[in-house]
């Protein structure tokens, strides 16, 4: 299924140095980000006290933040969560914690807003915290070293390189985007960084698998009109997916509340990278690596040989 057709190959090659350097700016912006403010963790990782309560009406979470910070409480997290009347609390490891401390909220809040009620109280300790750091570290490890296996058995060790490479540039952008922007960094935003992760893979993959069969299929032409070529071809395929997935994430971002903008944002700047990746970093880097027809068609014959 195509939205559109281009009779015409569009000459995507003959800028690739000006879209690898404009990447490797924005590369470099995130990594010093990354390195200079690090990432905002949050309670997931940090550990701390969640604390819901639930309101008799509607009650802005920036009413109960402001009415906290007044208290002494202004590392606090508020945000709405589900409906307007109920109101999720985020205090990082204190010395009152748990139980105690979400009492002497409740009580605070409840001198404020009358009717208010406590709906439940969890308490994350540090070393769960920085468990879940580790875990997710490792899990992003692992699907790293997975797809690297996955890319070097099924193409050509030029393909795998440049698939790499884009992935680790799209992950990267995306953290520090988190990083400079200071936003809060939890665990449903790591879950959209594997996301992307894998939807930066295929995305990639799918371009590599034409440009692999144009080059057995076309018996003229530069590895450069090849890639050419092969982008063309896919570029209605990937336009139709990204533009519906990606209406389908802002949706989130700008109607799903402070519960998913986490989430939303990573997967928002991590479609539009992720294409951006796919298409003109990572085919550049097989072409700069000297990918030739016979790479494929002598690996092509080995293969059919009995």
């Amino acid at each position: 299924m195509e939205f559109f057709r281009i009779k015409r190959d569009l000459p995507f090659m003959r800028y690739a140095r000006t879209t690898v350097f404009v990447s490797l700016i924005l590369f470099a912006v995130a990594v010093a980000a990354l390195v200079a403010r690090g990432l905002n963790l949050n309670v997931d990782f940090t550990g701390g006290t969640v604390i819901e309560l639930q309101f008799n009406a509607a009650t802005p979470a920036s009413a109960i933040r402001r009415l906290l910070v007044t208290h002494h409480y202004r590392h606090a997290r508020v945000e709405n969560y589900g409906t307007a009347s109920k109101v999720l609390i985020r205090l990082p490891t204190r010395a009152t914690k748990g139980k105690a401390l979400a009492v002497r909220v409740l009580r605070l809040v409840s001198a404020r807003y009358p009717g208010a009620s406590l709906r439940s109280v969890e308490y994350v300790g540090p070393e769960v915290g920085s468990e879940l750091a580790d875990q997710g570290a490792l899990a992003l490890l692992f699907v790293a070293i997975g797809i690297t296996i996955y890319l070097t058995v099924r193409f050509e060790w030029r393909f795998a390189v440049g698939a790499i490479i884009a992935t680790i540039h799209d992950v990267v952008i995306v953290l520090g985007v988190f990083a400079l922007f200071h936003i809060s960094f939890s665990l449903t935003v790591l879950a959209a960084v594997l996301a992307v992760l894998g939807y930066s893979v295929n995305d990639t993959v799918v371009v590599f698998d034409r440009i692999r069969e144009n080059f057995r299929r076309m018996r003229t032409g530069t590895t450069a009109e090849v890639i050419d070529s092969a982008i063309t071809r896919t570029l209605s395929r990937t336009i139709m997916t990204h533009l519906l997935t990606q209406m389908m994430v802002l949706s989130m971002l700008f109607l799903g509340g402070p519960v998913l903008f986490g989430f939303a944002l990573a997967m928002t700047v991590g479609i539009v990278v992720g294409t951006y990746g796919s298409v003109l970093v990572a085919s550049p880097i097989v072409m700069w690596l000297g990918l030739k027809r016979e790479d494929l068609v002598a690996r092509k014959t080995a293969e059919d040989r009995p």
